[in-house]
């Protein structure tokens, strides 16, 4: 990815699964059935899938066969390339900025599963919400307010029933006419006492709610749900790009880019990520996206600005 507009970056959200098995089942194999974890003597048909799903998340007709010519299947989510889970995407509580959260989709499209990640806490007039991307949070701009937003989210096994912290409040609608600043949007907390506010995993405390400008070659670190702790340099400040999101291309102006010290500084997931500025302690932008080892963020002034809040670390 290039500074220049007309370059394309690929949007930093986690892959939505679908429980059909014409997208999820990515390979087919022979061998003892494991259970708990344990190989048996049964001899099985193995079914390699992208994400194993929770039962009552899969429609009757996407369930995989008990058995293939009388021969017992095994179920073995294999991912692509990406099957060692982080802290970030397990259920938290309390709630903590730098993990999953998400939306549940309606009718047909519930068989895709989304997840995202928790930037920060924010408040207006008194009432504290939830930080993140309309993309993780509205669906870019198709989720009504009053969705449910779930910790984690369900790409990360939370369960719609019982796992529900926040409505979606407000977001600034994202444009595919005219370029785009932000691409945020805050969910209302169900209960204040759920989330710690204050604590990055091993960024710690902020010095300070107040944010900062970004700097060109400033060090800056991030956690989320995608690839938790990473760190990287301030690379650009005045970016303007195309993005791919799926409502098509997307021209964002303004935009700090950052390049990743050890290769990558975010991938799918990290969307809705605060960057950090490792000097300061203080918050400097807003991860929307990004392509190999350069990463785009709104500047975090702007997203605050636009929706009328303040950070509440």
């Amino acid at each position: 990815m290039a500074t220049t507009l007309g370059t394309r970056a690929v949007r930093r959200r986690a892959p939505l699964p679908t429980s059909n098995p014409e997208d999820n089942v990515v390979g087919v194999g022979l061998g003892r059935k494991i259970v708990e974890h344990k190989p048996t003597d049964r001899p099985s048909v193995r079914l390699y899938v992208v994400k194993k799903l929770e039962p009552n998340l899969i429609a009757p007709e996407h369930l995989l066969p008990r058995t293939i010519e009388g021969v017992e299947t095994d179920v073995v989510e294999t991912g692509r390339f990406r099957a060692q889970a982080i802290a970030s995407r397990k259920r938290r509580r309390p709630v903590q900025p730098g993990c999953s959260i998400g939306f549940a989709l309606p009718a047909p499209q519930d068989d895709l599963i989304m997840a995202g990640t928790l930037g920060a806490v924010v408040a207006s007039e008194g009432e504290h919400f939830l930080l993140s991307n309309n993309h993780v949070l509205a669906n870019e701009n198709l989720l009504p307010v009053g969705s449910s937003i779930y910790q984690p989210g369900l790409l990360d096994h939370g369960d719609p029933t019982t796992d529900a912290i926040a409505r979606l409040s407000r977001f600034v609608p994202l444009s595919t006419s005219e370029p785009n600043r932000v691409d945020c949007a805050i969910a209302a907390l169900i209960d204040s006492q759920v989330v710690r506010a204050r604590c990055l995993a091993k960024v710690g405390k902020l010095a300070s709610t107040q944010p900062i400008d970004a700097v060109e070659g400033a060090k800056v670190e991030k956690v989320g749900r995608g690839t938790g702790y990473t760190v990287g340099t301030v690379f650009d400040l005045d970016a303007s790009l195309v993005l791919e999101y799926s409502a098509g291309e997307l021209h964002f102006t303004d935009q700090i880019l950052i390049r990743g010290e050890a290769g990558t500084f975010s991938d799918y997931g990290d969307s809705g990520a605060i960057v950090v500025d490792s000097d300061s302690r203080r918050a400097t932008g807003l991860l929307i996206g990004g392509s190999g080892e350069y990463s785009v963020a709104n500047h975090i002034d702007d997203v605050l600005e636009a929706l009328g809040v303040t950070l509440v670390f």
